[in-house]
């Protein structure tokens, strides 16, 4: 699935990009934004593969939106009028619709979208690693992670998110499982179906929790208690 957010600040422009990524099957909406600033805050909290964007937005158009962001995800720029086109294909952009939008056109676009997809998305045996680093492909860039720098890892779906000591989490189309055979055993466990932690960035356990940041719980699930607890008496000092 193309998980996709849909921006554009009229309500009735939203909601037909709404209703054609629900009809289209390989399509997952996972947000609507009426600007540029909300579709920020969804950015940095869910995994995003593809941008519907109205280019003609108050205070941030959509191409200056785009131009912000430092690894966008794919994009289509919408709009009413094509004089944009030239200019959103210097953004790298997948393609370009001209409102009004019939489905036909939309899918025509999304078709394209799916086949730059399919033709680019990491598969789950690139990632790379050894014993202090891996390398994984984020954004459609290979980014080094450093283990010492991991706090614990999400498992988001068909996604995960790296969260990071010193700077923001980092999300990429992977499975947890396999995520959790390419990590040293001494140093990382998987407490929970979803969550796996740095055994070595542990400081506070509170109720078969574990707290990070004074504010994050990541619980530990039955399935998992008994070898997490196991690491604590070996390391329990009375």
């Amino acid at each position: 699935m193309i998980r996709c957010i849909a921006i554009d600040d009229e309500p009735l422009a939203l909601r037909q990009i709404s209703d054609y990524i629900k009809k289209t099957s390989f399509l997952e909406l996972a947000g609507l934004c009426e600007s540029g600033l909300q579709a920020i805050e969804v950015l940095e909290n869910t995994p995003v593969d593809l941008m519907f964007v109205d280019i003609n937005m108050p205070d941030l158009s959509g191409m200056d939106f785009v131009k912000t962001l430092d690894n966008p995800p794919m994009v289509v720029f919408v709009t009413a009028s094509s004089e944009y086109a030239l200019e959103g294909f210097r953004v790298d952009a997948v393609d370009y619709l001209l409102k009004p939008i019939s489905y036909v056109d939309f899918l025509k676009s999304a078709n394209k979208v799916k086949s730059w997809f399919d033709k680019h998305r990491p598969k789950e045996d690139e990632v790379k690693s050894n014993k202090n680093f891996l390398f994984i492909k984020s954004e459609y860039k290979i980014l080094r992670i450093n283990f010492d720098d991991i706090k614990y890892i999400e498992g988001m779906s068909e996604y995960i998110k790296i969260h990071l000591i010193n700077s923001k989490p980092v999300m990429t189309l992977l499975s947890i499982k396999a995520i959790e055979e390419q990590l040293p055993v001494d140093r990382f466990m998987r407490v929970h179906r979803s969550y796996i932690v740095n055994l070595e960035k542990i400081s506070v356990i509170e109720r078969s929790r574990i707290i990070f940041d004074g504010n994050v719980y990541i619980p530990v699930s039955d399935q998992y208690k008994n070898k997490f607890q196991g690491y604590i008496d070996k390391n329990y000092l009375i």
